[in-house]
C-alpha cells in the first residue's frame, strides 16, 4: 500500500504543479481572476488543470479499492501511468488541443481498469464472504 500512497502523493504534487502554472499563465496572459476566459492559451493552461481534477476524482479511490480488494502494485503502476499520461495529455493540449486524445486515452484506460477491477475484486470478496 505504500507504492499507492507514493503515487497518489505523485498525483497530488502534478495536480499542484499544474495549479502553478494557471497562475503563472494568469500574469502572462493578463488574465485577472475570477475570469477563467480571455486568452486561449491560458485557457488550453486552465482546462489542463481542470480537467486533471476532473480525473483524479474517480483515479484516486480507485487505485486505493484496487490495491485492497486486487493487487497494490498493480494499482500503483497503473496509477503511475495515469501521472504520466497527465503530461503527455498537458503536453499536446497546449500545442494543440485536437492532439491530446493519446494522453487522455491512457489515462482513461488506466481509469476504467481501476474502477472496473475495483468493483469486480469488492464484489468477489463480497460474495466469498
Amino acid at each position: 500500500m505504500e507504492a499507492i500512497a507514493i503515487v497518489t502523493a505523485l498525483a497530488l504534487a502534478q495536480l499542484i504543479v499544474f495549479s502553478y502554472l494557471v497562475g503563472k499563465a494568469r500574469g502572462k496572459y493578463g488574465v485577472s481572476a475570477p475570469a477563467i476566459s480571455g486568452n486561449p492559451d491560458f485557457e488550453r493552461e486552465f482546462r489542463v488543470h481542470q480537467n486533471t481534477l476532473e480525473q483524479l476524482v474517480a483515479v484516486i479511490p480507485a487505485m486505493w479499492m484496487f490495491g485492497m480488494y486486487v493487487h497494490a502494485l498493480t494499482a500503483a503502476g497503473l496509477g503511475l501511468v495515469f501521472v504520466i499520461s497527465r503530461f503527455i495529455y498537458r503536453n499536446a493540449y497546449l500545442a494543440d488541443p485536437k492532439s491530446r486524445s493519446p494522453g487522455f486515452g491512457i489515462g482513461a484506460v488506466c481509469t476504467i481498469t481501476l474502477v472496473v477491477g475495483s468493483l469486480i475484486g469488492a464484489a468477489l470478496a463480497w460474495y466469498k464472504g
